[in-house]
């Protein structure tokens, strides 16, 4: 089934299905990365794998999470909507979420303009949300990870040095990782999901996220974006989408050992092209 992060998650997801009467006789594990999702049936249940390993306050970013996806359902907004108990419900310390299966086209494969619209249409929903988001956002969140796992001293730096160019302006709540893994092709139109990473702040942030994407090319899709920014307003964000990227890897070479070759490799890219601000 995998390492113990996956059997431990499949065992909660079960647990909590028996709950709510779903069928748990026969789970299919659909994946088992960042996050171990579980169906049962017409629910999924997802529940943290390397993003257990990453945040020490995973239980709160899933709550934001359904927060947040709830609301955008009663907006009729374009996402996956939850499961009308969704959770988090815990299971021996473990958080899982429940999630309507949606069906969708696996092999679909969406242009730039596609993206960059249905990205529009859901931060014009997001404007509207109303509470108040607590989450760390991407500047926190790399420098707990570069202390955490004891990453060069030069990325704190370069954290600091993104902060100090990182223009004031207007904020809202964001999807935090919009690129088009996290957006499904279904019969009703593209349907977004995963929106644990969501904080408040600029869209700068999600347009650098599709910007850096390697599904398609992520640069026509911002400039398809309306209204989008110059690539000046935005390089900053990049880079810092650059920099959290190369935290991440070390997050996943923790919960996979094999993987910290990947992640070495990736930082000495970082250190090497773009230099520092």
């Amino acid at each position: 089934m995998g390492d113990r992060y996956t059997t431990a998650a499949v065992a909660a997801a079960v647990e909590v299905g028996k709950r709510f009467r779903l069928p748990t006789e026969y789970p299919e594990v659909l994946a088992t990365r960042s996050n171990v999702l579980v169906r049962l049936g017409a629910i999924v249940a997802r529940v943290p794998g390397t993003t257990l390993v990453a945040r020490p306050g995973v239980l709160q970013s899933l709550a934001r999470e359904v927060a947040l996806s709830s609301f955008l359902e009663m907006r009729d907004s374009p996402v996956v909507p939850p499961f009308e108990s969704p959770g988090p419900h815990l299971v021996n310390g473990l958080p899982v979420t429940l999630w309507r299966f949606t069906r969708h086209d696996p092999d679909h494969v969406f242009s730039p303009a596609e993206v960059a619209w249905s990205l529009a249409e859901l931060h014009a929903a997001l404007r509207d949300f109303p509470d108040e988001l607590d989450a760390p956002g991407p500047l926190a969140e790399a420098r707990s990870w570069i202390t955490r796992f004891d990453l060069p001293a030069e990325l704190a730096e370069e954290v600091a040095a993104l902060e100090a160019v990182l223009p004031d302006g207007p904020v809202q709540a964001l999807h935090g990782d919009a690129h088009p893994g996290n957006l499904l092709a279904t019969a009703s139109g593209p349907r977004w999901l995963d929106f644990e990473d969501t904080w408040a702040g600029p869209v700068l942030w999600d347009l650098a996220c599709l910007a850096l994407t390697s599904r398609l090319d992520g640069r026509a899709a911002v400039a398809a974006y309306p209204d989008g920014p110059d690539p000046d307003e935005l390089a900053p964000w990049v880079r810092l989408r650059d920099l959290f990227g190369v935290c991440w890897r070390f997050a996943v070479a923790r919960r996979f050992p094999d993987r910290l070759p990947e992640a070495q490799t990736d930082l000495r890219r970082f250190k090497t092209v773009g230099g520092s601000l």
